[in-house]
């Protein structure tokens, strides 16, 4: 029965986010950019990794910033812990008055280095799982000298960080970027933290960060009775917010050659405010 549960979880996620994807075979090519890419990944500095145990097992998660600050779970999109994600905890680490980001590897190591591989993972990802590995983290985190705790993520992180304003009563305050979660994992009119959401208005992902998705986070937000934002950024199409030169080449790749670095720094004033009043002591 458990089984099954977590297999629809999978197989609706899956759905709600892949159905919509352009026709790519992205890939960043040739092989020694895939090498670069994967050593991006790997790479330490500037973070700290530390093993969290939860259950019967234990996952890396990569830390950066000030030891005793409002700490931040920063979750991964579907390629896994990849150069982009680690550029966001760098960013949020740095924003006034700094704050102490965390990035729980869910895929265990594993990296996908095209929409093929990353679809693969996604697929086989136990979304209940994850949310234990976020609650753990989060729990890590004010064991750690972090008085108060966010979770923030983008894509199928933001569809996890809004589950677990639901699931995980620790969390003290969600920013989410372009995602909503399944029916079947959680139900955001039952949100127990504050949320802040953000999606492109040109996002193509039908039920998972389209429009309608966003307008329907919106009324549900609005039953559930928690202090919440939802914004929408005109001329802007599906994870806006990577900005690398290969985030940039890797969404061109993917039939979203948008680039508003405008939107990008609001979302990050806006992600700022919302994160640092929420999570003052």
């Amino acid at each position: 029965m458990l089984a099954a549960v977590a297999v629809n979880l999978r197989s609706a996620a899956s759905r709600a986010f892949s159905k919509s994807l352009p026709n790519s075979t992205f890939s960043l090519s040739p092989l020694r950019s895939r090498f670069s890419i994967r050593a991006m990944a790997d790479s330490a500095e500037p973070f700290k990794k530390v093993q969290i145990q939860r259950d019967d097992t234990a996952f890396d998660a990569y830390i950066v910033g000030k030891e005793d600050a409002p700490g931040i779970v920063v979750l991964q999109e579907w390629w896994g812990v990849d150069f982009e994600i680690k550029n966001h905890a760098v960013k949020i680490s740095e924003l006034a008055p700094g704050f102490k980001a965390l990035i729980p590897d869910l895929y265990r190591g594993k990296v996908g280095l095209d929409v093929a591989e990353a679809q693969h993972l996604m697929d086989g990802l136990d979304w209940q799982g994850a949310v234990k590995d976020i609650q753990a983290s989060v729990n890590w985190l004010k064991a750690n000298g972090s008085k108060k705790v966010g979770v923030t993520g983008f894509c199928m992180g933001g569809a996890l960080s809004i589950a677990s304003s639901v699931l995980v009563p620790e969390i003290d305050a969600v920013v989410a970027f372009y995602g909503v979660p399944s029916s079947e994992l959680a139900d955001p009119a039952q949100a127990k933290a504050p949320i802040q959401a953000h999606f492109g208005e040109l996002d193509s992902f039908v039920g998972f960060s389209d429009v309608t998705a966003a307008k329907s986070l919106e009324e549900k937000l609005k039953a559930s009775g928690v202090p919440y934002e939802v914004h929408l950024y005109p001329g802007n199409a599906h994870a806006f917010m990577n900005r690398s030169e290969y985030g940039v080449k890797r969404r061109k790749g993917m039939g979203m050659p948008d680039e508003d670095e405008a939107a990008v720094q609001l979302a990050w004033s806006r992600f700022q405010s919302w994160m640092a009043s929420h999570l003052s002591a």
